[in-house]
């Protein structure tokens, strides 16, 4: 399946300053029984964002109308805990493009570099910086420049750069997921089996 192609993205972003989100709050175990990747975002923190009668918490972030975009930033360590893939289906479906922390877990980075979502690694004292930037103004824009594997706080032009691995970045660049990928190649793989390309 494919997915939305990444190059740039200008976005305001929500704050979620909390450290060690795990997969279980990213999306509770008991919402994992759909086997297509849609309907997820419904239930994106969903412990978090609604008390026990369904009603919102106002006092949790996604439920403040003051933060919106396409870009989550989290704290340290965010995606812990185990390794099931519908928390990142979960925060693509809600409409996340990038999530942005001090540190990922290694296989939830994966499992969002695999469905489009761009885990951006930044320093810690570049991610006080962007949620400072955020508490002064919630309107505040990042911008995320795949190509030149950069971040920006486009009010103060703050930049660092971020690590992403080259084929995940040519899958993200062209929206393939590994199947895509495989797809694109189709022609090179066929004349390699007919033995015209050595």
């Amino acid at each position: 399946m494919a997915y939305d192609k990444f190059t740039v993205l200008k976005s305001t972003a929500v704050p979620m300053p909390i450290e060690n989100v795990d997969t279980d709050q990213i999306i509770p175990a008991r919402f994992l029984k759909a086997t297509e990747r849609k309907g997820f975002g419904d239930n994106l923190f969903r412990d978090w964002r609604y008390n026990s009668d369904n009603t919102p918490k106002k006092d949790f972030v996604l439920n403040n109308p003051i933060y919106s975009g396409k870009i989550l930033v989290g704290g340290k360590n965010f995606g812990s805990g185990s390794s099931r893939e519908h928390a990142a289906w979960a925060i693509y479906d809600y409409g996340f493009r990038c999530v942005v922390s001090s540190f990922f877990a290694d296989i939830f980075k994966g499992n969002s570099l695999n469905i489009g979502i761009l885990p951006v690694t930044v320093s810690e004292a570049f991610l006080d910086k962007i949620f400072k930037a955020i508490e002064a103004n919630p309107n505040t824009e990042l911008e995320v420049n795949l190509p030149e594997q950069s971040i920006t706080i486009l009010a103060t032009g703050e930049s660092e750069k971020f690590d992403i691995n080259n084929y995940k970045k040519h899958n993200l660049t062209n929206g393939y997921d590994d199947i895509d990928y495989l797809q694109a190649m189709k022609d090179d793989i066929r004349n390699f089996a007919q033995g015209s390309i050595y």
